[in-house]
This record gives structure tokens, C-alpha cells and sequence, in this order.
């Protein structure tokens, strides 16, 4: 023991005569740990949101949203009849044991107005449970109820933006708003809620920012089935009964045969018309976490290189050295030291190259998480503009450290000091004591 900490003491004398060469190599492996650490860190940070959008939706729910079919006509005035139906809504619900629930709801673009102010939104007609479904949360007052739905009552619950917009100094319960024709009496208010990403090929990214919710009853009532729109000179009517219904089952086993049971109805009542599409967030869960995986193991790999290039860093270090302490090595041979004490003294140098930046490695990942929130502050204060056009993955995530990246690192590190390092101190310890001796 006593010989390697007099080895490993001399080794650090060594390197301290070149203190900017040294400093220089363990920038090398410093690099290369903080990059696994980051790496992983930021990856694990989008796998985390990523499954937390999706387990949102439910791991015992099967999402099923009307698909327009692709056009197929130029004439200006048409109707377009498509996907769900209330007899669709009605026979799975009747008719698969499995079901315990079902939640419909409605949607088209409509303009709400109150005095003089305007704003475009989405008027979404839907349950009680749409709220929790979505995980919206109140601000003021409360959602719409199961009375407010079988009475057809004319409330509504606004989104945070569509309140703000309308009623800037007021509250807005218990105040009317305009929509289209009918007008509706403001019942609650939600908070704040960040849009959610698309999921899946037959889920559409979701923007709650501007949204009306009124009872899904009332809104087929007053507005029905039909819905006008004017575009480019042209008309056209559009048909949908229901946009999107999330079933759910009574367990996680019930899920997949529920949903294979499902789109066998749906192919019947449609008649082999594609004009809807099943998510089954479970299956996208899964997926989540295999694509979790692949993208640790890649990140992973990235980090894994630039580890090896810190390694050939040092053993291009390591050769340079040995050239120029040839005599030094001749005149320890000479004075009776071994190979295996030449071979020590240089792998105590590369070991301790490797664990200091190694150690400095850690403490650099460790500030993944600060260093990120300071980039998207600096974003904030100086390029707003920049920072509005990231997506809101990027907003909102925050790096998460994998704790065995930590020790995996170090042990990287250090393997790859000694690894590197046996060359040039196997080198080192081949040469002819007399050939060293006469080294200029």
C-alpha cells in the first residue's frame, strides 16, 4: 500500500511540471463524464414528460376521435358526413361488458363576444368528466354537472385566456357571453393549462387556451349536427355527430380486448368506411418506454465517445511524456527499479489524470439542472421571440439525474485511464536501460 501512495505522490509531482498539459487532458474526461451525466439526465427528462402526457389520458382508457376522410370532390358547395355517431356512442356502451364509462364530446371553431370584446375559440360540447379526463383544474366557480347536461342549461366554463381576454377587470361569473346566436352564463373559470403534444397518429395535439365548455347536450340542441364554413370563395358543410369518446375499462387486462372489440363495431356500423381512428394510451405507454431505452442507450453512446476521445487524449499525453522522460526512465532502471515499478508510476499518472476529471466530470453534471433554467431565463429576458417558438416540451422540461450515471461515469473514467494508459507505460517499461541512458 505504502508503495502505491509514494507512486501515486510521485506521479502527481510529474504532472504538475506541465500543469496547463495536464490541465488540458482532464478537460478531456471532465467532458466526457458531464456529457453522460447530462446526456441521460436531459434524456430522461423527455421520456418523463413525454409518459406523463400519455398516462394522463389513462392507462384503462381507449380514446376513439373522428378521422376526416381525405377530399375527393372540387365542387364549392358539398356536404361532408363523417365520423362518430350517437348509435356508435350508444352500442359500444350497451353493448361491451367491459366499458364502465364513456364521455363524449363535441368541438367546432366559434366566436365568443362580450360588449366589445371578441375573441375566436373552440366551443367544445362535453360531460362533467371532461374535466378530470383532461386534467383541468378551476380558477373560480365550478364545471358543468350531470343537471347541467340532462336540463340542457345554458352554462358554460371558460378557459383562462378566453377570460382574460373578455373580462380583464371583471369577474366573469355570472356574466353572459355571446356565441354565434345563443348566449350562455359564465358558471366557472379553469386555470392555466399548457397544450399537450400529439400522440399517437390518430391523436391531435390539444391547445386549451382558448376554449368554451358547455353542456354536450345543450350544444347538440342549438347548434346540431351540421356546421357551415366559408373558405377561399367556397362553402362547406361538414356532418359529425360526435368528435371524440374516451371509453373506459374496468381493468388494464380489459384494454386490448376492449379495443380490438370496439373497432369490430366500428367497422360494421361504418361499413368499412376509415373515418375514425382508436389510441389506446396503454400501447403508446409502452412504446414510450421501449423508445425510453433506445434513446438512454443512444445518448449513452454519444457520452461513451466523448470519453473515448479524453482517453486517447491521455495516452497521446502519456506517449509525449514517455519520449521525454526516456533518461529519467534509464537512470530508475539503472538504479535497480523494475518494469513493473515503471509500468506503476505511469498508470498513477494516467489514474490520476482519469479520477480528476472524473470528480470535476460529476460536479459539472450535477449542475445540469441549474444550467438549464438559466439558459431558458437568459432566453426570457433577452430573446422572447426565440423562446416563443420552442415547443413546450422544451419550456417546461426539466433535466431529471439518473443516479447510476453517477458512479457509471466515474468507473468509465477510470477504466479508461488505466485502459489508455498501458501502452505508453508498457512502452515506457520495454526500453533498454543502456539505449535510455544515452537519450539526449
Amino acid at each position: 500500500m505504502y508503495i502505491w501512495i509514494r507512486t501515486f505522490q510521485l506521479g502527481f509531482k510529474s504532472l504538475m511540471l506541465h500543469p496547463m498539459r495536464s490541465l488540458l487532458t482532464i478537460l478531456g474526461i471532465f467532458i466526457g463524464v458531464s456529457s453522460v451525466i447530462w446526456l441521460l439526465a436531459i434524456g430522461e427528462g423527455i421520456s418523463q414528460k413525454s409518459q406523463e402526457q400519455i398516462a394522463s389520458l389513462g392507462a384503462t382508457n381507449i380514446i376513439v376521435r373522428s378521422v376526416k376522410p381525405p377530399d375527393d370532390t372540387t365542387s364549392t358547395v358539398r356536404i361532408l358526413i363523417y365520423g362518430l355517431t350517437r348509435y356508435d356512442f350508444e352500442k359500444i356502451r350497451e353493448g361491451v361488458p367491459a366499458v364502465k364509462d364513456a364521455f363524449p364530446i363535441r368541438e367546432i371553431q366559434q366566436r365568443i363576444t362580450f360588449r366589445e370584446h371578441v375573441v375566436d375559440g373552440r366551443l367544445v360540447g362535453c360531460t362533467p368528466h371532461y374535466m378530470k379526463a383532461n386534467s383541468l383544474k378551476l380558477a373560480r366557480g365550478e364545471f358543468l354537472t350531470d343537471m347541467d347536461c340532462e336540463s340542457k342549461r345554458n352554462y358554460c366554463v371558460l378557459s383562462a385566456n378566453v377570460a382574460e381576454e373578455l373580462f380583464a377587470f371583471e369577474n366573469p361569473l355570472g356574466k353572459t357571453v355571446r356565441v354565434g346566436r345563443y348566449i350562455y352564463e359564465v358558471v366557472g373559470v379553469c386555470q392555466p393549462k399548457t397544450a399537450s403534444a400529439a400522440i399517437g397518429g390518430s391523436l391531435s395535439a390539444q391547445d386549451y387556451s382558448r376554449d368554451i365548455y358547455i353542456p354536450i347536450q345543450t350544444f347538440w340542441s342549438e347548434f346540431g349536427d351540421r356546421i357551415t364554413t366559408s373558405r377561399s370563395g367556397s362553402r362547406e358543410t361538414t356532418q359529425i355527430e360526435i368528435n371524440q369518446i374516451t371509453f373506459q375499462v374496468n381493468t388494464i387486462q380489459d384494454v386490448h380486448p376492449t379495443s380490438e372489440l370496439i373497432k369490430l363495431i366500428l367497422r360494421q356500423n361504418h361499413q368499412g368506411k376509415e373515418d375514425w381512428a382508436v389510441t389506446v394510451p396503454l400501447e403508446l405507454l409502452e412504446q414510450a418506454q421501449t423508445t425510453k431505452m433506445m434513446f438512454m442507450l443512444f445518448m449513452g453512446l454519444i457520452a461513451a465517445i466523448s470519453l473515448a476521445v479524453g482517453g486517447i487524449g491521455i495516452m497521446n499525453i502519456m506517449l509525449a511524456t514517455v519520449t521525454e522522460r526516456t533518461r529519467e526512465i534509464g537512470i530508475r532502471r539503472a538504479l535497480g527499479a523494475k518494469r513493473a515499478d515503471i509500468i506503476r508510476q505511469f498508470l498513477a499518472e494516467t489514474i490520476t489524470l482519469s479520477v480528476l476529471g472524473g470528480m470535476t466530470g460529476i460536479l459539472g453534471g450535477l449542475t445540469c439542472g441549474p444550467f438549464t433554467e438559466l439558459i431558458r431565463w437568459i432566453l426570457n429576458q433577452y430573446f422572447p421571440s426565440v423562446m416563443a417558438q420552442l415547443p413546450d416540451l422544451v419550456k417546461t422540461m426539466a433535466p431529471i439525474l439518473v443516479p447510476w450515471s453517477i458512479p457509471l461515469a466515474f468507473f468509465i473514467s477510470v477504466t479508461i485511464g488505466v485502459v489508455f494508459g498501458l501502452y505508453p507505460a508498457s512502452r515506457a517499461a520495454a526500453m533498454d536501460p543502456i539505449e535510455a541512458l544515452r537519450h539526449e
